[in-house]
């Protein structure tokens, strides 16, 4: 049960994705002064670590066979075993790199082409009310209900909460004249206490350019709850409208935004690099293509092997090369093991899930991690890892690993067909059905059974749940 310190952080480089190996890489290569990037057609003639002298590098692999049972690390204590007693359990802190004094500096680099931070909402709130005009016990009420205002541009706090976190006296009638005028910036509905207070602030900015909206304002003070329910006929009568009347201030509704704080600070989109494309050939072969061009090439400076065998050099500064090369090998051979067993296990998903290629996600099958761990020959914690974080690139699109594992169920004809699939013909249904007479929970799972799919009703609620497709009567149309 207790695994030496380099083996559990074999286990992380496996698991990380890969720009958090990049980063993992980049900051190896600030601490470790032997550790090199490779720049093809400069350093074409430098040994890789498979050329390394026996000496100095450890040639085992990282993943273990899951059919040994209580020897899945015995392996990677091998490993560990071949470095010296101070490399493995060394508290020593790593050393700084030393650049050269002509070398630029690719932190600074990065850090002056990062595109300058966005205003948060709280800045660009305040920047408006400091143009504002009123008595200084309002502006400063004012800048307290801004500060209390969440990213989302809603106030939650009560007003008679706020004068409790400052040491101003802020009175309640400041407070309730500070609060209509924050109301009054823009974006539209910011300051709101609740959705609809946010909508009617919206109308009301509308309003103001010349937008007749009395049907709207009408609908959010006394009917949000029935357009939630889909209750429109009930609504155009107690309003004495027409139903198409109804659906054209709906569809004006749609457009209100019931969030206005989203619309200013920083929105940040995730970026993903897939790890692994997966391409068919000519001949419909299978094609599993590591995206190395997202990966640096490392190796091991010359310079620092040479110093390292040098006998007439000073002790202490072999022994600190050494412990450089053994950490710089390890790193180079945790990611080409990483590398090798994503490879495999990726080999394999697509082996069982090759139809998902050319049917997209209903031809899915079920597919447990134990069963790629054992054609792979590793452990299923290996399989979990591998997979963790990382996503693939397919003729369909980029989707995470972990999507192509799933249980399933069995069709009425025999096949094999993952939940994913179950899902997206579920949603085929919905889609296809007659929208003034949505098809219930009952009836959808009628349908799936005329496709082999027996599926309970409350499976069928349980998946529509998960696709947020609401239950019938609020999908009719009138």
């Amino acid at each position: 049960m207790k695994l030496a310190p380099r083996i559990i952080q074999s286990m992380e480089i496996l698991q990380l994705p890969m720009m958090a190996l990049q980063e993992r890489i980049e900051a190896e290569l600030q601490s470790n002064p032997v550790l090199e990037l490779l720049d093809p057609g400069v350093d074409e003639e430098v040994p890789l670590i498979r050329q390394e002298d026996d000496e100095l590098r450890g040639d085992r692999q990282m993943v273990v066979d899951a059919a040994k049972g209580s020897e899945d690390f015995r392996r990677l204590d091998e490993f560990a075993d071949e470095y010296s007693a101070e490399f493995v359990n060394s508290e020593a802190p790593p050393q700084p790199r030393r650049p050269d004094p002509g070398e630029r500096d690719r932190k600074l680099d990065a850090m002056a082409n990062e595109p300058a931070p966005e205003q948060s909402l709280d800045e660009y709130l305040l920047g408006q009310w400091a143009f504002v005009e009123l008595p200084e016990d309002v502006k400063a009420a004012g800048r307290l209900i801004i500060n209390f205002i969440e990213d989302d541009g809603y106030l939650r706090t009560d007003l008679e909460e706020l004068p409790k976190h400052t040491n101003e006296a802020v009175t309640m009638q400041a407070l309730q004249a500070a609060l209509r005028a924050v109301q009054s910036l823009e974006p539209p509905g910011v300051g709101a206490r609740d959705l609809k207070e946010c909508l009617l602030l919206q109308l009301e900015a509308e309003a103001a350019t010349g937008r007749d909206v009395t049907v709207e304002k009408e609908l959010v003070g006394r009917f949000l709850r029935d357009i939630e329910m889909n209750r429109l006929p009930a609504i155009a009568k107690r309003m004495g409208k027409s139903i198409e009347q109804i659906k054209t201030a709906i569809e004006n509704l749609s457009h209100l935004n019931p969030r206005p704080g989203v619309l200013v600070g920083q929105r940040t989109v995730p970026v993903i690099l897939p790890d692994v494309t997966v391409e068919t050939g000519p001949g419909g072969e299978l094609k599993v293509l590591m995206s190395d061009g997202n990966q640096p090439s490392l190796y091991i400076s010359k310079t620092y092997r040479k110093l390292a065998k040098d006998r007439t050099a000073d002790v202490e500064t072999r022994q600190f090369v050494q412990k450089n090369i053994r950490s710089a090998q390890w790193l180079i051979g945790a990611i080409e093991q990483r590398r090798a067993t994503v490879r495999r296990v990726v080999e394999e998903v697509f082996r069982v899930q090759r139809e998902f290629l050319e049917q997209g996600r209903e031809a899915l099958k079920p597919l447990p991690m134990a069963q790629v761990a054992n054609k792979v020959g590793v452990h299923v914690a290996t399989v979990s890892r591998a997979v963790a974080g990382k996503y693939v690139q397919t003729p369909r699109g980029i989707y995470p690993l972990r999507m192509f594992f799933s249980g399933g169920t069995t069709t009425a004809d025999g096949q094999d067909v993952a939940w994913d699939a179950v899902r997206v013909r579920l949603r085929e249904i919905i889609e296809a059905e007659d929208k003034a007479n949505p098809l219930n929970d009952d009836e959808l799972a009628a349908e799936l059974k005329k496709h082999g799919l027996d599926i309970a009703r409350r499976t069928v609620a349980k998946y529509r749940g998960l696709l947020d497709i609401p239950p019938a009567r609020k999908r009719r149309r009138y």
